[in-house]
């Protein structure tokens, strides 16, 4: 799950926990806009531990294109 992941069930839990007064039968919205506002944190968290800790190797993976020297030179003779 990305950091968008995570805030985006923050904001849908967030949303039934406080904004929604409809209560189906059977079903309680407020426990589960709780349940996803705490499971988009733990994604959130996650998330940004991951994109944190990635190692980056700039220069290991694609080193700079050096195109080899052109010490070839041809003199072609004149036509006529």
């Amino acid at each position: 799950m990305t950091a968008a992941g995570g805030l985006a069930l923050i904001i849908i839990g967030a949303i039934l926990k406080y904004a929604i007064t409809w209560n189906p039968e059977g079903i309680d919205l407020q426990i589960l806009g709780t349940i996803l506002i705490w499971g988009g944190a733990a994604g959130l968290l996650i998330g940004l531990f991951l994109t944190w800790t990635k190692r980056r190797h700039d220069g290991d993976r694609n080193p700079p294109y050096n195109p080899p020297p052109d010490d070839r030179y041809y003199d072609d003779p004149n036509r006529w």
